[in-house]
């Protein structure tokens, strides 16, 4: 059985709104989920404030005072439930509803008297987020669906990280976004600056940009620029002055459209098969998308250690890859919000790596709780013969190998988490390759990587190390808890009973890798069921710090080789 796009709709809308057919009562439902995820994940259920009673999940608020339930759609071993409807609160022995806003203020409240500190701009932003999704699913009813599979699983995350209270949060204006975002399927072309060269900085292989964004004159260079950003820096003083004096010129809009990808930031030119990743100055979920300047370097500087660590770990594992970002350019004036906020970063393509009749898809779009795309893991399978766990044993089988020998071999942190992952899928919708992107998250072990990194600009090498414990939270925490749990998730929605033999999977998979590595104590740890580290996107965003300054919470484990498949609280 083959689906094609244009099959789908929207099957979101059907899926997450049972009880409310609308855009708004779907983004409220949503919103609401989300919430409970991250409530549930990093405050309530460490504090052994959760328990399931019969088809309901029941939390308290201890410093609160509430007690809110929600109805079950299925149990998760590792807690990440699916839920169906509103949340309820107890009030005098009856249960009532509780809307999103008056959820996200409970959560407020609870948040403020455990840490001992106030937020004022948590509710705008779950508001703000909110209102995006409503927003994007009003814009996707009507629209003509996307042919290209691949483009359509990069557009297709309506609502976003399900573990992050504000998955959609946006600031600037929302017209912009329905221009410039992924999930109203936008397509546009690049603003272009013709840059003195002596006002060019630049590092790096840039043939595919030049291909891409060609000069028009010898004495001059070509920048491009996200239009959105260029309309945010065009007002900057030393930006005008550059202009009125000639150094600059802004040629206007030109050059083939390019689609937006699921980071927003980064656009892809499919004809050209390239990926340019543009400094933003616009919040998305917890940061400003603006290139810092060690980030430009260090992606040049981090693609020449690491392109050849992954071409011999492509030797041992066919079929894995890492898209190389061998160059980037910008705008070189006195000026660092400049600097930076022009910045442009390649990325090679695709379909260099591509096997003969394998289509790539994102793997967040396979993942996704909800059905968005033809991508989803349900539309795959349904491809082929619908044998789930032979499916998801290749999957593991691509997947897990190549991360944890980087890790472990090779001192190369990959961040392999659903959005950094493009999984290639056979005609019957089998995983047959495993492409990595991304290396603002790729990191090295320092004790891996000393002369490399002692030989880098400290402002350069500081930020690309981690130390072994460090890397290893990120490790474990973007490949097991971000993506192997929340596909996994996808196939136990589907054949809830196989839930507890796809995890014994993910551990044959990593005991193998155990042993082929000599046992390292971290692996041995995770296959007796330590706790998963999983990021603190709520405890994150309460603080209102960056994503490098992340605190993990402990995660019960389904991985312990007597673990006994039932629901810990």
């Amino acid at each position: 059985m083959t689906t094609s796009t244009a099959d789908l709709g929207d099957a979101a809308a059907a899926a997450a709104s049972r009880t409310a057919g609308s855009s708004a009562g779907t983004a409220d439902l949503v919103t609401s989920h989300t919430l409970l995820n991250c409530l549930i994940r990093e405050v309530s259920a460490p504090e052994h404030q959760v328990t399931v009673d019969q088809d309901h999940l029941l939390l308290r608020l201890p410093r609160r005072g509430v007690l809110l339930r929600i109805r079950l759609r299925r149990v998760s071993l590792i807690g990440a439930h699916r839920f169906q409807g509103p949340a309820e609160r107890l009030e005098g022995g009856d249960w009532v509803t509780v809307g999103w806003q008056e959820l996200a203020g409970h959560v407020q409240d609870e948040l403020e008297q455990r840490t001992g500190t106030a937020n004022g701009e948590f509710a705008d932003q779950v508001r703000d987020s909110r209102d995006t999704i409503r927003t994007t699913l009003e814009q996707r009813a009507g629209a003509e669906p996307q042919r290209d599979l691949y483009v359509a699983s990069e557009q297709s995350l309506v609502f976003g990280h399900r573990f992050h209270p504000t998955p959609k949060a946006r600031t600037g204006d929302p017209a912009d976004w329905l221009v410039h975002g992924p999930e109203t399927g936008a397509r546009f072309r690049l603003r272009h600056l013709a840059v003195r060269r002596d006002l060019v900085r630049e590092e790096g292989d840039l043939k595919e940009l030049d291909a891409l964004c060609p000069g028009a004159d010898a004495a001059f260079v070509t920048l491009p620029v996200h239009p959105w950003q260029f309309r945010l820096l065009s007002g900057h003083p030393r930006l005008r002055a550059a202009m009125d004096a000639g150094e600059v010129v802004d040629t206007g809009p030109s050059g083939p459209e390019l689609v937006p990808t699921a980071s927003v930031r980064t656009l892809y030119e499919p004809e050209a098969d390239t990926f340019l990743k543009f400094s933003l100055n616009v919040r998305l979920t917890n940061c400003v998308r603006r290139h810092a300047r060690y980030e430009l370097s260090g992606a040049v500087a981090l693609n020449r250690v690491v392109q050849p660590v992954m071409a011999r770990i492509a030797d041992r594992f066919p079929g894995c890859a890492l898209l190389a970002e061998p160059g980037y350019r910008t705008l070189a004036v006195d000026d660092v919000a400049l600097l930076e906020g022009f910045g442009v970063v390649v990325r090679s393509g695709l379909r260099p790596h591509l096997r003969p009749g394998v289509t790539p898809v994102l793997a967040a779009a396979v993942a996704d709780e909800y059905p968005n795309s033809a991508a989803h893991a349900s539309y795959l399978l349904a491809r082929g013969d619908g044998d789930i766990l032979a499916w998801w044993d290749a999957y593991l089988r691509l997947l897990i190998p190549p991360v944890l020998a980087a890790y472990f071999e090779h001192g190369v942190v990959l961040e392999p988490h659903l959005q950094n992952v493009v999984i290639g899928v056979a005609a019957d919708g089998s995983p047959a390759q495993i492409l990595f992107r991304d290396l603002e998250g790729t990191k090295l072990l320092a004790r891996h990587h000393h002369r490399v990194l002692a030989a880098l600009p400290e402002d350069v090498a500081g930020p690309l190390t981690y130390d072994a414990e460090r890397g290893w939270n990120r490790v474990a925490y973007c490949l097991l808890v971000n993506h192997v749990a929340e596909l996994l998730g996808v196939l136990a929605d589907l054949e809830p009973a196989r839930e507890p033999a796809l995890w014994g999977l993910v551990h044959d998979r990593l005991d193998a890798c155990a042993r082929a590595a000599g046992e390292p104590p971290r692996l041995r740890a995770l296959l007796s069921g330590v706790p998963l580290p999983a990021k603190a996107n709520l405890l994150l965003r309460w603080a209102r710090r960056a994503d490098r300054h992340a605190d993990y919470v402990p995660l019960p484990s389904p991985l312990g080789r007597n673990f006994p498949h039932e629901v810990t609280l």
